[in-house]
């Protein structure tokens, strides 16, 4: 299995919320990144409920996140950053988000597609995965399937002039179980500075550097490098 899309220079990473990128896969789009890869991201709500500070607003949040996002794919060598605007917290996996990520597929025709897994619910006993990034991972497998390469779903994308395009390759995030892993030796510091730039998210968050480390320690293990992100892999067209 590939750890790395050899000879696949364009990637669009479709996440739910600001952070998810850089919790999920940071490592992986730096590496990519530092291999003249086209990285693009596009994030579907504003994260405008990520708080509970009563002095905070849904408005003011979003623009904080916006920042805080952009600032982290800078880190990583990611110039396009998107948002689709959807409300935090309430996502659904309707058409109209199936056809806007398919939308954003015919316009930077990826070769891969990187995106939440939607078939985690929880691990272990003390994580129940988020519903938008489940939601973000059902809506576009379905825009990579059927949307992205059928002519006559969405027609009315041809109307804008945006043509079938076929994915080759995706690699789901935050799977229970990876069959895919990148070594992100090289990159994990990145990946930690990229967190870094979350404050609104991770600013109290002492232990950030330690816990993304054995995090990273623990997904390679059976692996021949020493730290890794595991993924969900599909390789659909050669």
């Amino acid at each position: 299995m590939p750890d790395t899309p050899n000879g696949l220079n364009r990637v669009l990473v479709v996440m739910a919320h600001p952070d998810d990128a850089e919790f999920g896969a940071a490592g992986t789009v730096a590496r990519w990144a530092k291999e003249g890869r086209q990285v693009t991201y596009l994030i579907l709500t504003d994260g405008n409920r990520g708080s509970s500070d009563p002095a905070m607003t849904a408005e003011r949040l979003a623009q904080i996140r916006h920042a805080e996002q952009r600032a982290a794919a800078m880190k990583l060598g990611v110039k396009d950053v998107f948002f689709l605007g959807y409300d935090d917290g309430s996502l659904q996996p309707t058409l109209d988000l199936r056809r806007q990520i398919t939308r954003w597929i015919r316009r930077t025709k990826p070769d891969v597609v990187m995106a939440p897994d939607p078939t985690r619910r929880w691990t272990g006993q003390r994580y129940i995965n988020h519903p938008d990034h489940r939601a973000a991972g059902d809506a576009t497998l379905d825009a990579i399937i059927p949307g992205s390469d059928t002519r006559l779903v969405f027609p009315e994308l041809l109307d804008e002039g945006l043509e079938p395009h076929q994915v080759r390759e995706i690699y789901l995030t935050g799977s229970n179980e990876p069959d895919a892993w990148v070594d992100i030796s090289d990159t994990i510091d990145l990946k930690i500075e990229a967190l870094r730039e979350h404050k609104s998210q991770v600013g109290e968050w002492s232990e950030l550097e330690q816990t993304i480390r054995e995090r990273a320690a623990d997904m390679a293990k059976g692996q021949d490098f020493p730290v890794a992100e595991g993924f969900k892999y599909f390789r659909l067209h050669e």
